[in-house]
């Protein structure tokens, strides 16, 4: 097998307590339409998957912690011989819920923080409170030895924090931060305006590697991002450095840096499969097919791994076998899931050549 899932993110509920302005399925505490699947469908998909490889399973929604048996679920994959994680805005967590992750044996639970305030964090979150929670959260797992990790996403309405998010993330006791540039699917969508310009892009991955070359306790990556490995090795080069850093390591995983379909997956709430969290496109649906089936056969993701259908700049690029441009931003961006990266300013040597401006 060439590509081998290593990550599935899988949406157990749309429902959610938060309405987070740049939500990607759009969740309410209401959700009309996509209602949540039984325990015995999850357990199937669970034996569909873990009968064909053993990813990390992040239980994800919405907001997972709405499901009365979210840690049955969890307790029955780790049994499979799955790595489960789970994925929460931490607003829910309590001392009960400690105990049951740590009964479930899930291995990673990750938090949302996206500001160094409770001003800025919950007008990202549209909750007054948001940002008490998330930090309750922090000091519950730290009491009860739960390794989490925080995930960030950045507008341009909060940009500005990133700097103060990454040093309250360690101060917290996360195990890692990483920075989300969001894609603009789902309530993203009403938010274009705000989506951080391709300059400011440019100048806050140039900070990340800065940051990172001094960072030896935290694990840092951009995500949704993938050319900051375009970024790295032009940076190294210029400084002389043979670059070697876990984080280029651990997010191509020998692919690159958008692992869209080739390393990862989501799986929907209607059982869709789909490339990445962000990519609101179905290789098919786990009701219908195997995963194995979905995972080697679908043609959406032999095109995303088949960098020859590229397009633009992305197809003309040198750095292609390490970034290839975010493949959800292009099809929310400019409809084509094999077109150019629409945030990236780099113009490769060929296109350079040629007189691209």
């Amino acid at each position: 097998m060439d590509f081998e899932p290593k990550w599935l993110a899988w949406e157990i509920t749309r429902r959610c307590n938060l309405k987070c302005v740049h939500c990607r399925s759009s969740s309410s505490l209401e959700v009309q339409g996509h209602p949540d699947f039984s325990y015995q469908e999850a357990v199937r998909i669970l034996d569909d998957i873990a009968g064909y490889a053993k990813p990390v399973v992040v239980l994800s929604g919405g907001e997972p912690l709405l499901r009365a048996d979210v840690f049955d679920i969890a307790a029955y994959g780790t049994a499979k011989g799955l790595r489960m994680c789970l994925a929460t805005n931490g607003t829910l967590v309590q001392a009960e819920t400690c105990r049951r992750i740590k009964e479930a044996g899930i291995k990673m639970v990750s938090l949302s923080l996206d500001g160094a305030s409770a001003a800025v964090h919950d007008n990202f979150r549209s909750q007054p409170g948001a940002f008490a929670g998330t930090l309750n959260a922090a000091r519950l797992f730290k009491e009860n030895g739960i390794k989490f990790l925080i995930n960030s996403s950045f507008t341009k309405r909060n940009q500005e924090e990133i700097p103060k998010v990454y040093r309250l993330a360690k101060e917290l006791g996360a195990t890692a931060w990483y920075m989300f540039m969001i894609v603009p699917t789902g309530r993203g969508e009403d938010i274009m305006a705000e989506l951080i310009s391709p300059e400011d892009y440019e100048e806050l991955l140039a900070w990340h590697y800065r940051m990172e070359k001094e960072e030896d306790e935290l694990l840092v990556r951009p995500t949704c991002a993938p050319h900051y490995y375009r970024v790295v090795l032009q940076k190294a080069k210029e400084e002389g450095e043979k670059f070697e850093r876990r984080s280029l390591q651990f997010s191509t995983g020998g692919a690159k840096g958008c692992l869209a379909g080739q390393l990862i997956a989501l799986i929907d709430v209607d059982g869709n499969v789909l490339p990445c969290s962000y990519f609101p496109k179905p290789a098919g649906n786990i009701r219908e097919q195997s995963f194995k089936e979905i995972w080697e056969r679908s043609p959406l993701f032999r095109d995303l791994r088949d960098y020859k259908k590229y397009k633009g700049a992305c197809g003309a690029c040198e750095y292609v076998g390490v970034c290839g441009g975010c493949r959800a931003r292009a099809y929310a961006v400019t409809g084509d899931y094999l077109g150019e990266e629409p945030f990236c300013r780099h113009v490769p040597f060929k296109l350079a050549q040629g007189g691209r401006k």
